[in-house]
């Protein structure tokens, strides 16, 4: 393995041909369709720029797109999103071109959530000329009691292959998507967005397995795909690259904004890690100003190449730090008009970003005309902060984003704030987009900070934070209720198990009921044991008359002898069907295939 990984080291930058033994993919993550669709200026951002990278796919002539996850930036993307989504994603990726891959493995278990469970290339009834792999991200995640995604309803439509999904909270078993095209095979492993601190714990606890083939293991290139944290944020708040198997050979890492394209090499594991980042800037933060790419990877045998490709329909956005304090010879606290100053020499840098965006421009007409600006003023030291809105609204016609081009932080007095027993949740959410806090973040911090007499009874910070982020970010109207419902009734339960009668020894035990749970797996799996109740309480308010006994219109059979097979070259449309389209049935590659390591 050492040696492989040596010899793919050295051939990393190597040009490969492309021929008929080269699988050539197109890979981006975190699209984010719909990011402030209503915005007058940059509604269309997201829209623009997921056709230009499907267009560079069509031109390229790749085998297939991967993404990373987060298509869509919404849980439930608003009807203009989807619609343009699936107009892009028709307009490019339907056709007549020839696939010239196969598929080997077992498409029942790798489109298992699917009710079309094989490669949609495969489908007689749609022409498709770039196949689509993607996972899903956390905010486009599975949620509510169906457990369906907009990226369902992608697959449902054949648009999309949606991969890399697992319904279990207790065990991850990662089964490759196994293609060959010509001589080279390349295993294709994903995993969509999971809880970090959930994942991690699994990762600890050698809950996650990813099978191997069983034959010619050295012979295939391992291509993984992940959407979770890769920075720290917390002590179990991302995934480290060491919890990741050795034996693959690239890992495309979603979630991550910033664009750290080329592949990196971990000298530990001895595999690469390539980052794409967003292909929108959803947050005006420095990870964001780097140049956005997408990677056009070409697979040959064990050998790769990653070519860097740049996206010229991206906003431009511009950052800069000002530290008051370091400019004792401009202005300082005590001097008289210093905040006439200070705003002078603010509007003087904003105007340096706004000439160096106009410089870059030029020559780039695909690039939008405003950009997007942040100046970004500390004015620790004894400053004051000036009007912000009305310095803005004189960048209107310059910039996308007049409303918050300037933005005031102390970060040491923010820090002894949070320490007080008052939480002031507008500082907490004006840090929000600097800090990287969120919705479950601010729910901790204030019963964190809260009166002994203000704290939860029956729930515990994390729950209700998590319920709180559900109800925000993803439209689970129900989540907090039946957060409540549900431990009011697993309380009541443990109360009559313990044969408690009076009212101190009821509030005696509900507290220790409550501190055992704290910091435990029992308390991050809450919320999930929370969405399987709603799902149990749905299905319990169905009509009784309703028969679903008849599995041919609710249920489908996986199993060997009864699972639906794709066909394997045809169309539907007389002669198409033998111009080089896979040719593998959906359940070849079942039995003894795979294994685990």
């Amino acid at each position: 393995m050492n040696q492989n990984c040596l010899q793919l080291n050295q051939d990393k930058a190597e040009i490969i041909v492309d021929d008929e033994d080269t699988f050539k993919i197109l890979i981006a993550t975190d699209i984010h369709l719909g990011y402030l669709e209503k915005d007058a200026i940059r509604g269309n951002d997201t829209f623009t720029t997921f056709d230009e990278i499907l267009k560079c796919a069509k031109e390229k002539q790749v085998d297939f797109i991967l993404l990373g996850g987060d298509l869509f930036h919404e849980n439930k993307p608003s009807r203009r999103c989807l619609y343009s989504c699936i107009s892009l994603l028709r307009k490019y990726c339907m056709g007549d071109t020839p696939i010239l891959f196969d598929v080997l493995s077992d498409q029942a278990v790798n489109f298992s959530t699917s009710k079309f469970p094989w490669v949609n290339y495969q489908d007689e009834n749609i022409n498709i000329s770039i196949p689509v792999f993607s996972v899903h991200g956390n905010h486009d995640d599975p949620t509510g009691a169906d457990g369906l995604c907009a990226l369902d309803i992608l697959s449902s439509a054949g648009l999309i292959n949606h991969f890399g999904r697992s319904q279990s909270v207790e065990r991850i078993e990662i089964s490759p998507v196994l293609l060959q095209k010509g001589k080279t095979k390349l295993a294709l492993y994903g995993i969509g967005s999971i809880p970090d601190e959930r994942l991690y714990r699994m990762f600890v606890n050698n809950q996650v397995t990813m099978l191997r083939p069983k034959e010619d293991q050295d012979l295939w290139f391992n291509l993984f795909t992940i959407h979770q944290n890769r920075s720290k944020h917390g002590a179990t708040n991302y995934i480290p690259e060491q919890f990741l198997d050795d034996f693959l050979n690239l890992v495309v890492w979603g979630h991550e904004h910033e664009c750290l394209i080329e592949p990196r090499r971990n000298e530990q594991q001895l595999f690469y890690v390539t980052q794409p980042g967003s292909s929108v800037a959803t947050s005006l933060s420095p990870g964001e100003a780097a140049k956005k790419h997408i990677g056009l990877l070409r697979i040959k045998g064990r050998k790769m190449n990653m070519e860097k490709i740049p996206l010229n329909t991206v906003r431009q956005f511009f950052i800069q730090d000002l530290v008051l304090a370091e400019h004792p010879d401009l202005f300082s606290p005590d001097m008289p008009k210093v905040n006439q100053k200070v705003e002078a020499f603010c509007q003087e840098k904003v105007e340096a970003m706004l000439e160096e965006a106009e410089r870059e421009r030029i020559g780039c007409p695909l690039t939008p005309e405003k950009p997007l600006i942040r100046l970004r003023v500390d004015y620790s030291g004894g400053f004051e902060a000036f009007n912000a809105t009305r310095f803005s609204q004189r960048f209107v016609e310059q910039v996308a984003n007049p409303k918050d081009v300037i933005h005031f932080i102390r970060q040491k007095e923010y820090k002894a704030k949070v320490e007080e027993d008052n939480v002031d949740f507008g500082q907490l959410m004006s840090q929000s987009t600097t800090e990287g806090l969120r919705v479950e973040d601010l729910v901790k911090e204030y019963f964190k900070t809260a009166e002994k007499t203000m704290q939860l009874s029956l729930l515990t910070e994390q729950g209700m934070g998590k319920a709180v982020q559900e109800f925000v970010d993803k439209e689970e109207k129900d989540a907090i209720e039946e957060l409540i419902r549900y431990q009011l009734e697993k309380t009541q339960r443990h109360l009559q198990q313990r044969g408690v009668m009076t009212e101190e020894e009821i509030d005696q035990e509900i507290r220790s009921f409550r501190e055992t749970k704290k910091g435990t797996a029992e308390e991050e799996d809450e919320v999930q044991e929370v969405s399987e109740y709603r799902a149990r309480a749905c299905r319990d308010d169905l009509p009784d008359d309703l028969d679903l006994s008849d599995g041919s219109d609710f249920t489908m059979d996986i199993d060997e002898d009864s699972t639906p097979a794709p066909p394997p070259r045809g169309r539907g449309r007389g002669s198409r069907g033998g111009r080089g389209r896979g040719q593998t049935t959906a359940r070849r590659g079942r039995g003894g295939f795979l294994c685990k390591i």
